[in-house]
């Protein structure tokens, strides 16, 4: 598994938007709601994600890289949860039966950058299908 593996997919599957405006009753303004929760919610899940890697605190990496992928699942988020499913992988390898306070801040070196990046891109890309969604 490599970096460029979690990073093919789309920015924002639309039918994974679509099913979930659908589940939360859209008209009543849910769907706006929760996927404000993700974006206000994902500079934390990021930091909690550097902290635990540059500090080589591998329980604290599962936590907060699955953090980040179940959340950018639920929203649809499917490259940056195609990026946290990559680094999941990396993190469980056995590279860790070395020492983690050596892998995972080179994780950190090799994954958070593209991830800020793609979290960036998809707050846009969310903001602006969240608005297009409330016209619909």
């Amino acid at each position: 598994m490599t970096l460029s593996d979690g990073a093919d997919g789309p920015l924002v599957n639309q039918t994974v938007l679509d099913r979930l405006r659908a589940e939360l009753a859209e008209d009543e303004g849910y769907c706006r709601v929760f996927i404000g929760n993700f974006i206000d919610y994902l500079p934390h899940r990021i930091g909690r994600l550097k902290l635990a890697l540059t500090t080589g605190d591998l329980d604290g990496s599962v936590d907060a890289v699955l953090s980040l992928k179940t959340s950018s699942q639920m929203v649809g988020a499917e490259r940056l949860a195609g990026l946290a499913t990559a680094l999941e992988r990396e993190i469980r390898t056995g590279k860790l039966n070395a020492d983690a306070a050596v892998v995972l801040p080179m994780l950190a070196a090799s994954f958070l950058r593209p991830i800020r990046q793609c979290s960036r891109e998809t707050k846009t890309s969310l903001q602006a299908q969240c608005s297009l969604g409330a016209n619909r």
